[in-house]
């Protein structure tokens, strides 16, 4: 009885032991480097916020984010052809409902569906998509030819890295 006992919890502790260990994946890791993206440059540290400080990276518009369930966002800077400054942000929600809730949320207007994650907005300076469980807004701080493209590129690599 002694030895059936031992060898429950001996598998009990492996099997909690190997949950413990999974690796998770940080916000880092969905973000191309330098150049994955053809003309494409990661400026700067990546900057994670989680979902209790995220006032601290967009006020105004955090209630928004947690009443959809965000656990976290990770954002980087990235400038394209070394002309146009972009900000990256990637929301991990609690659930991919969330995500397509705060995509829904967003106004059409002009707007162009894109084949980018499950759901893909591009305006004329910027690209909003959901994926699962994550929403990704890209946005060029000013027009310029050829971004709407080089951002669909961009949202694509971010794409794939999701998808992992």
């Amino acid at each position: 009885m002694t030895k059936k006992i031992n060898a429950s919890l001996a598998a009990m502790v492996l099997t909690i032991g190997a949950f413990a260990c999974k690796p998770t994946r940080d916000g880092a890791s969905f973000f191309p480097a330098s150049n994955d993206a053809a003309g494409w440059v990661r400026v700067g540290e990546i900057r994670t916020f989680k979902a209790g400080d995220l006032w601290k990276y967009i006020d105004g518009e955090a209630e928004r984010y947690m009443k959809g369930g965000v656990e976290s966002v990770a954002t980087a800077d990235y400038k394209f052809e070394d002309k146009v400054d972009t900000v990256v942000d990637i929301y991990t929600m609690s659930a991919p409902e969330g995500a397509k809730k705060l995509y829904d949320s967003e106004p059409v207007g002009e707007a162009k569906i894109v084949p980018v994650g499950d759901n893909a907005r591009l305006y004329s300076q910027s690209l909003i998509f959901c994926k699962g469980r994550y929403l990704v807004r890209i946005v060029a701080y000013e027009e310029s030819a050829g971004i709407q493209p080089a951002i669909t590129q961009l949202g694509q690599q971010i794409e794939q890295r999701l998808a992992r």
